[in-house]
């Protein structure tokens, strides 16, 4: 894949927290680089389409950095963060939001390449990255940094013809307690935010109506992406002495409690 990279202006090497958000292109991603930079943070965006990150580095009101990365591929993991360590030097944060979905079928009907795929990004990619910033925050100078993963309310419960999204968050929030209690003697945080019907552009499709457990199909509340970056900038903001360890953010009438 293209490494292409390019940046954007302000800021000064070694004044600012330095923030890596994976599917930063559109979206979520997007929304909480948006949020972090004008929080003050300097924020790295990483994506499988160029003209997407640019935009998004384009609408940061700070310094941002583009780089188009494969997050399920081990090697473009390592020369995405090689990238960031040449652009800033270290990493305070990684936003581990990078994901797709399969199709909603019965699961006898799901090809197992689609289960493949989506278990590479999710999952795979997820721990890569993870990975590779551990490393790299058990190691700078000064040590220490944070991790927040996007689980998705999907990681508690599930909805109809979901069995990969569902698996793979599910396996997140065990990557993030895990990553918690490997990380806390090093000053290493790490934390889950479970996100409910934020208006992505998938996500506006239930405004019209969307499968339920019951058979029917019904239209669902939404919120709006500011308030998803709110809650990761807070979650990003606290001292090291303190970390959510999960944090559910969700459209307040989406039918998420009691769903069944």
């Amino acid at each position: 894949m293209d490494g292409a990279v390019a940046g954007g202006t302000g800021g000064s090497r070694g004044m600012s927290r330095i923030a890596l958000v994976t599917g930063g292109g559109r979206g979520i991603g997007r929304a909480v680089a948006e949020a972090l930079s004008a929080d003050g943070w300097s924020v790295a965006v990483c994506g499988r389409t160029a003209e997407d990150l640019e935009a998004t580095v384009a609408a940061l009101p700070g310094e941002g950095l583009a780089v188009v990365a494969d997050v399920s591929d081990e090697a473009e993991v390592e020369r995405l963060f090689a990238a960031v360590d040449e652009r800033f030097g270290r990493i305070d944060l990684l936003f581990n939001n990078a994901g797709v979905a399969a199709p909603a079928v019965p699961v006898d009907e799901l090809p197992v390449e689609a289960w493949d795929r989506l278990i590479a990004v999710n999952l795979r990619g997820a721990f890569l990255c993870a990975r590779a910033a551990f490393g790299r925050m058990r190691h700078q100078d000064p040590a220490g940094g944070r991790i927040i993963n996007n689980g998705s309310v999907s990681a508690t419960t599930p909805r109809p013809f979901s069995a990969p999204y569902t698996a793979s968050k599910h396996a997140i929030t065990g990557l993030t307690k895990s990553l918690a209690l490997d990380g806390r003697d090093l000053g290493i945080a790490c934390g889950q935010v479970d996100i409910g019907n934020a208006a992505t552009e998938m996500v506006e499709q239930m405004a019209a109506g969307i499968l339920q457990a019951d058979g029917s199909e019904r239209a669902e509340a939404t919120m709006a992406l500011e308030h998803v970056g709110a809650a990761v900038v807070h979650m990003a903001s606290l001292p090291p002495e303190a970390n959510v360890l999960s944090m559910t953010v969700m459209a307040t009438g989406m039918p998420f409690v009691g769903r069944g």
